[in-house]
């Protein structure tokens, strides 16, 4: 006889947080909705909404774009009822993979020509921050990138950045030039007197160590601003 207990294994009659699981494994990644993605990452619901049905408030905290909901906070996740630390954790880890995996694809060409080859890179790894962050791209001879770092993080009306920490670590890492960067979160991508203080100073430094600053970058959800375009460099 048939244990009237035993739970069915049709897919309808699945917990609909599971779903999202099975159609992956059925028809892969491709198939899936960005809600029904982030549904597997965020693993559970609560009693009130499946794990769908959370997810798609999750997306729309980010005007359902994933652009948009890279820019949030660990702590703006959390206010969500329903996402708590670990949770959020998972969201903004994931979010994190996928913008260093679009970074990457910049970074595997083997030379740099162009404030735009540098500028998409960038765009990529700074222009989310909600405050200020200054960053360095270390060169080789042959115009390829050794290393990127962010050296400093500021308020929402700037940052500061050492010119010794940069020259340092430009020394450490064998590089031959440099391109100095920074977000402008207001959008604005006209440098200030500061940035071009600033700018001239790590130039004039840099030449002690035989180092070139070949261009000051600023990025912003506008798009770029090229020291070295506009002539000032």
């Amino acid at each position: 006889m048939e244990n009237i207990n035993k739970p069915s294994t049709s897919i309808k009659s699945w917990a609909s947080d599971d779903r999202p699981r099975e159609k992956l494994l059925m028809k892969g990644p491709v198939a899936l909705s960005d809600s029904e993605l982030l549904a597997i990452l965020i693993n559970m619901g609560t009693k009130e909404k499946s794990a769908v049905e959370l997810a798609k408030d999750i997306l729309r905290m980010g005007n359902d774009n994933l652009n948009e909901l890279g820019k949030l906070t660990l702590k703006e996740f959390q206010k969500l009822k329903g996402i708590g630390e670990a949770k959020a954790i998972t969201i903004v880890a994931a979010l994190e993979l996928g913008r260093r995996r679009h970074a990457g694809s910049y970074l595997s060409k083997s030379v740099i020509r162009s404030s735009k080859d540098l500028a998409q890179y960038l765009r990529v790894n700074i222009k989310d921050y909600s405050y200020e962050v200054f960053g360095v791209v270390f060169l080789n001879k042959a115009n390829k990138i050794n290393h990127f770092e962010i050296i400093s993080r500021g308020g929402i009306t700037g940052t500061v950045a050492d010119p010794r920490v940069i020259l340092k670590k430009a020394l450490e890492e064998e590089a031959t030039s440099i391109v100095l960067c920074h977000n402008h979160p207001s959008g604005n991508l006209k440098p200030s007197r500061a940035d071009e203080e600033l700018t001239h100073k790590i130039k004039e430094a840099a030449k002690y160590f035989d180092i070139i600053v070949m261009d000051h970058i600023i990025v912003s959800e506008e798009g770029y601003y090229s020291f070295s375009d506009e002539g000032i460099l």
